[in-house]
């Protein structure tokens, strides 16, 4: 058995006119030599290396440049926006469609909603200017103008808003009384969306609305306004009656000064009277006097009067 000499090694020796020993066992002993002298052992032969060995870390290594390439490209909807962080500082925004960063954490990305946001803010419990303890339900609507703003001006803008609406909810209804919470609801509306829209506006927030939905009364004072609307509905009830006897009279009295200038008038509606009375069928029994009785009583009271007034004279 032979054992085996690398071909640079052979060429080499024979170069050195240094003879290969044939016999396995002398072979063995000249190696053990050559290798001690020449440090031969140790040496790497890259010429021996074929070409599909280089071909394989190339591919390796285009595949690994497809990999980080691949790995930094993002996709961002149509009502998404992309800011984009490089090594900790604000770039810019991408978005939307299709959009490409710097792989390794070189780039970061926060994505960010931009479509109109409804919130129902949980019932508070506050009390109005006059004292009254009440339970107030909202709902605020609102939008992200602003992606950049949202995402290095505050921490988390949906949470942020939604506590400054709470907070400006309690303080415009205790500025102002029960009647006008219940009775001009438009005017507190629009005093609620002022009232936060400079902070969202420094955020990056549009306040698009923000409204009252619920406003839930204690029992005693449902009670105390249902006796207060009792009584403003007798109220009106007995000033329209008034009224109506007002306009009554003055038609009465024209009527009175019509009949009055024509005798005539006033036995035609005497008749007429009895008519009526008559279409009951009843056993009522009326008694006609003349009107000229009633002409002679006035005359003769004031010509009493007269006389009365002479003698008291003399």
């Amino acid at each position: 058995m032979r054992l085996p000499i690398a071909p640079w090694m052979a060429t080499e020796v024979r170069a050195r006119g240094t003879e290969i020993p044939e016999a396995p066992w002398e072979r063995s002993e000249w190696l053990s030599r050559v290798d001690s002298r020449t440090n031969y052992g140790n040496k790497v032969d890259f010429g021996q290396w074929s070409t599909r060995s280089w071909s394989e870390i190339m591919l390796i290594a285009v595949g690994i440049v497809i990999f980080l390439g691949l790995s930094g490209l993002r996709v961002a909807q149509e009502y998404q926006r992309g800011v984009i962080f490089r090594l900790g500082r604000y770039v810019g925004l991408r978005g939307p469609g299709l959009y490409w960063i710097i792989p390794l954490n070189i780039e970061r990305a926060v994505t960010i909603d931009i479509r109109t946001r409804t919130v129902s803010a949980e019932q508070q419990e506050t009390i109005t200017r006059d004292s009254v303890t009440i339970k107030v339900n909202a709902v605020l609507w609102y939008r992200i103008v602003d992606a950049a703003k949202s995402v290095i001006e505050v921490t988390d803008a949906p949470s942020a808003v939604y506590q400054l609406a709470l907070t400006g909810l309690r303080n415009i209804i205790g500025q102002h009384d029960l009647d006008e919470v219940l009775q001009e609801r438009n005017k507190i509306n629009d005093l609620l969306r002022e009232s936060i829209v400079n902070s969202t506006t420094a955020w990056g927030l549009e306040v698009q609305r923000f409204e009252m939905k619920d406003v839930e009364l204690p029992a005693a004072m449902q009670q105390v306004m249902a006796m207060q609307a009792e009584a403003i509905r007798e109220k009106r009830a007995r000033i329209i009656k008034a009224e109506a006897e007002l306009e009554a009279s003055v038609k009465l009295s024209a009527a009175a000064a019509q009949m009055m200038a024509n005798p005539a008038a006033l036995e035609l509606r005497r008749m007429q009277m009895i008519s009526e009375v008559g279409a009951e069928n009843n056993s009522t029994t009326v008694l006609m006097i003349p009107s000229d009785f009633v002409s002679l009583s006035h005359t003769l009271d004031k010509y009493l009067q007269q006389r009365n007034a002479d003698s008291a004279s003399q």
